[in-house]
């Protein structure tokens, strides 16, 4: 039973409506986001136009400020841009969607002016107006305006997405555009695909900043954007359509040839049961550029091989996205594949492969996460010269997973974060790698025998011979 001090709405209903009051001027005092949600809540009792002519104000107020918002006061913008946004989600939408409509429209109109003065390290207001961005969709669709108007705000609203505060807005908007809307959409961007764009003179033209090839002007800019702008509304809308042409169509050549762009597209073609075109789709991609193409077009390769019937092929090429990236999604599906006992045989094999593999973290971190401890332990000790403790991301989590059964391989592991901490002279490390010392000096007592490496005390021997002077590392070692 929670106690009668747990903060919880029962405990605090106890204290009753004049107590909760007097609490809540008290807490609010010199908060002015608090009180205007305090205000918006009493406004509420009077129907939802007065929340609506409240959060009117609020916008209006807020599109006039200018002054710069540092980290130190975004919190409070914060606030208050929730505050208006949950005021018009929870007080005005389900009374009058018109209204709710209108006013998340404006609310979203501020995300350029709010950003051109404010520091949003830390991503919050962004995700206040992608919030936004969701709600303004449902809310659109119970209030069904022309569909042609809600196209064209929409088409305003993406020219102007200077943060990318609409880059879901075509995807909330499709059940209140539905058809008519979205072709409208599409008839705006290709129009504007095909409108000139004023060209200045040399001598006009304004420098906006350098880049490899020299300066960047802000025609070029302008230029680019507005491609960037309409090739991605008219995948978007494409997509929505379920036209898998008009999405190719907004790919150049040079695109098509990149894995991630191949792999869209023939998942599309796929899904519309073209098959061969989605073969030839995703094997446009340049021979040159499968060293390091990612997972997904090797995913999606293999789907399209499968629904060919070429499952044998499908097979084969898993193991040889395993031999080259130590996929362990890819060896999975290959072993499922494959009938009783076989698959024993092939995980041996892959683990033979990958204790042989170029790059020793990249082999490490495929067998300590498999799991296969055993094999782990095995590369370590067989290719010690090869680690580089640099890279502390593998080794640390290798380190504690092995160290209670192979506690020799964990101290080889702890020893070259040590080593590299303490030879690079990376003092930011020092902490960490005296809790790796202290680690290896426990670990000693489970060792029965170091066989061809130093033991601890060796070590920690020629540990000090080298590195005396870094007495913030040993006065870390308790």
């Amino acid at each position: 039973m929670a106690s009668k001090k747990t903060l919880n709405v029962k405990n605090l209903e106890a204290l009753g409506a004049a107590r909760l009051a007097d609490l809540l001027i008290d807490i609010t005092r010199g908060d002015a986001a608090a009180k205007r949600r305090l205000r918006l809540e009493l406004t509420g009792a009077s129907g939802p136009a007065e929340v609506a002519r409240e959060i009117r104000k609020r916008l209006n107020t807020i599109s006039r400020a200018r002054s710069f918002v540092d980290w130190t006061k975004r919190k409070a913008l914060v606030n208050d841009l929730k505050t208006q946004h949950r005021a018009i989600v929870d007080h005005v939408a389900d009374a009058d969607p018109h209204e709710a409509l209108d006013l998340m429209w404006r609310f979203m109109a501020l995300a350029n002016s709010v950003f051109d003065r404010c520091d949003d390290s830390s991503g919050a207001v962004i995700g206040i107006f992608h919030d936004a961005c969701d709600n303004l969709g449902a809310i659109a669709e119970a209030a069904k305006p022309a569909q042609t108007t809600l196209a064209d705000q929409a088409f305003r609203a993406l020219t102007e997405n200077d943060y990318g505060q609409y880059d879901n807005l075509i995807e909330a908007l499709i059940p209140a555009l539905g058809q008519a809307g979205l072709e409208h959409l599409k008839q705006c961007f290709i129009t504007l695909s095909e409108e000139p764009l004023p060209k200045p003179n040399a001598d006009d033209r304004e420098v906006i900043g350098w880049g490899s090839s020299g300066p960047v002007y802000a025609d070029q800019y302008a230029e680019r954007r507005r491609e960037s702008v309409v090739r991605m509304a008219l995948q978007e809308i494409a997509d929505a359509q379920d036209d898998v042409d008009a999405f190719i169509a907004q790919q150049s050549e040079e695109a098509k040839a990149v894995p991630a762009v191949a792999a869209n597209i023939a998942l599309r073609l796929l899904n519309a049961g073209r098959k061969e075109e989605a073969w030839a789709a995703i094997n446009a991609v340049d021979e040159d550029r499968r060293g390091w193409i990612p997972f997904e077009w090797e995913q999606t390769r293999i789907l399209v091989l499968d629904e060919m019937g070429r499952s044998e092929e499908a097979q084969a090429f898993r193991w040889t996205c395993f031999e080259r990236s130590l996929s362990k999604d890819h060896l999975r599906s290959y072993l499922k594949r494959l009938p009783d006992f076989d698959d024993i045989e092939a995980e041996e094999r892959a683990m033979v492969h990958a204790l042989h593999n170029p790059s020793v973290h990249q082999a490490l971190y495929f067998l300590v996460t498999w799991p296969a401890p055993d094999k782990a332990a095995e590369l370590v000790l067989t290719r010690t010269d090869e680690l580089d403790g640099d890279h502390y991301e593998v080794l640390t989590p290798a380190a504690d997973e092995l160290e209670t059964e192979h506690p020799l391989a964990a101290t080889l592991l702890r020893r070259a974060l040590i080593d590299f901490a303490l030879d690079k002279g990376r003092s930011s490390r020092y902490r960490h790698a005296a809790r790796h010392f202290m680690a290896c000096e426990s670990l000693a007592k489970s060792i029965d025998d170091f066989g061809p490496f130093e033991t601890h005390e060796v070590y920690q021997a020629r540990l000090k011979a080298a590195h005396r002077r870094k007495t913030s590392f040993w006065g870390l070692i308790t």
